[in-house]
């Protein structure tokens, strides 16, 4: 995910901040506070929540809220630096501005700010990548239910969704794809072949160039066989082009399966499609429980 960096003050010392680190999730909300939105437009807090009030009529309940005791402490405990709130900001009244996406977009109108404009554009992109990782990632979230996500800047939060998406210990769901869903099907393919640790088998007749290119995104140790009905003179170039540069792939002439199957490790999925032709056509990927690699390994080499 790409980061907008903010210059952001911590116990005086300017330093480089990605802006994705000030977005919080709030009431199911990606909002910005004021104290650090008056950073990131280089005006005073109090300048900003002056400029807010004398336009209030631009910040409607879905622009603009205001911190709990229970939500600013929450939001204050799970910054890296608690010094980077002043102590004691919630008290005497003075209650936190919380800016949704479109809060923010409206603050640019209302500020007098010289990079108002710039710094606007770069806090929107910084919305976007975060509603796009989020989204992108959802079943993740949605499985990594003893990983709180109440304040998604955390740093050792953020750093164990990472590693459980570099691990894929949450395995792609099996599903159905329509015609038109080639990239889809395509991310979906991979990342099957990502998460393999040990082997990948693939039994499917007709292959070409880029199904050498989508196994090449195997983690390294990982061998990778192809069982195919035709291995042409293209192919033939294409393998030994291939294997002279990258981790080898072995292709072996198998004419007895009229399925297309992907072995992922001790994992047997039911292919509807080839992978050079994915989203093509309606297809779908099946994960066949009840089939063990061990039966199928065992025939393919009897066979082979």
């Amino acid at each position: 995910m790409k980061e907008e960096l903010a210059i952001v003050q911590s116990s005086g010392v300017l330093e480089a901040k990605p802006i994705e680190k000030c977005i919080y999730t709030i009431r199911n909300e990606q909002i910005m506070i004021d104290y650090d939105l008056s950073i990131l437009y280089g005006v005073e807090n109090r300048s900003l929540r002056q400029a807010v009030r004398r336009n209030i009529d631009c910040f409607p309940d879905d622009f603009l809220f205001y911190l709990t005791d229970e939500e600013t402490n929450d939001l204050i405990s799970s910054r890296v630096s608690q010094s980077v709130i002043p102590p004691g900001y919630n008290t005497g009244g003075t209650e936190i501005f919380a800016f949704t996406e479109q809060g923010v977009a409206m603050l640019s109108t209302v500020l007098k700010s010289h990079n108002a404009k710039k710094v606007s554009i770069a806090i929107m992109r910084a919305f976007v990548a975060m509603r796009h990782f989020m989204l992108s990632n959802a079943q993740v979230f949605q499985r990594l239910d003893r990983l709180e996500l109440r304040q998604i800047d955390t740093e050792h939060k953020i750093e164990e969704v990472f590693a459980k998406l570099e691990e894929k210990s949450i395995d792609p769901k099996p599903q159905v794809f329509f015609d038109g869903q080639i990239f889809d099907a395509y991310e979906f393919i991979c990342d099957l072949i990502k998460s393999a640790k040990k082997r990948i088998i693939l039994i499917d007749n007709f292959i070409d160039d880029t199904v050498l290119t989508m196994l090449d995104k195997r983690k390294k140790g990982v061998t990778a066989t192809v069982y195919t009905q035709k291995v042409n003179n293209q192919l033939k170039l294409d393998l030994l082009k291939h294997n002279a540069q990258y981790p080898a792939i072995d292709v072996i002439l198998f004419k007895k399966s009229h399925d297309r199957f992907l072995i992922i490790d001790n994992k047997v999925y039911l292919v509807g499609a080839s992978l050079k032709d994915l989203g093509k056509k309606w297809f779908a990927v099946s994960l066949l429980s009840s089939t063990k690699p061990k039966e199928l390994i065992s025939r393919l080499n009897d066979n082979s």
